[in-house]
């Protein structure tokens, strides 16, 4: 599954990440790759707590990005 994951430096110099599919998912890191590595822990615990509560699991997204020159 994919998941936008949204980054974005705090005051401290610490990353933060959150997932806008999965409101409440926010993980940080002091760096950009152990952010990654943060929320992907709390996306895995996300999902597995809405299959424990039965609740649906979001769909994938897909998503591209386009390159204009102007």
């Amino acid at each position: 599954m994919k998941f936008r994951v949204l980054l974005e430096r705090d005051e401290d110099g610490f990353y933060v990440a959150q997932v806008p599919e999965l409101p409440g998912c926010i993980s940080q890191g002091k760096t950009r790759e152990e952010a990654i590595e943060n929320i992907k822990d709390a996306i895995r615990g996300y999902l597995e707590s809405l299959k424990k509560h039965g609740e649906p699991i979001p769909p994938s997204i897909e998503e591209e990005l386009v390159e204009i020159h102007v």
